[in-house]
């Protein structure tokens, strides 16, 4: 269930921008909306989707919530493509 999770979220080109803008550093949800033209709702619904499926973390610093990338699950999921397309051997 987990990579299916995992696989439905990075399904979302939104939610590929964040995780990509998260490469940088941890940011704030305020930053992540400011750079798309969508409603801060809809950003916060991403948020939510990419945290179920534990591709990001969030911290609580004052009243600012920090996102920041959970690179461990896009490992387990890079690991199973690349199985999946005969590129590792388990012999």
């Amino acid at each position: 269930m987990a990579l299916q999770n995992t696989l439905k979220a990075l399904a979302d080109p939104i939610r590929r921008d964040i995780l990509n803008m998260l490469k940088k550093g941890p940011l704030s949800a305020g930053e992540i909306s400011a750079d798309f033209s969508v409603t801060d709702a809809s950003i916060s619904r991403h948020l939510s989707v990419l945290k179920e499926a534990d591709l990001i973390r969030d911290t609580r610093k004052g009243k600012f919530i920090y996102y920041e990338i959970n690179a461990s699950v896009l490992e387990e999921a890079m690991l199973w493509l690349a199985d999946l397309k005969g590129g590792t051997t388990s012999d």
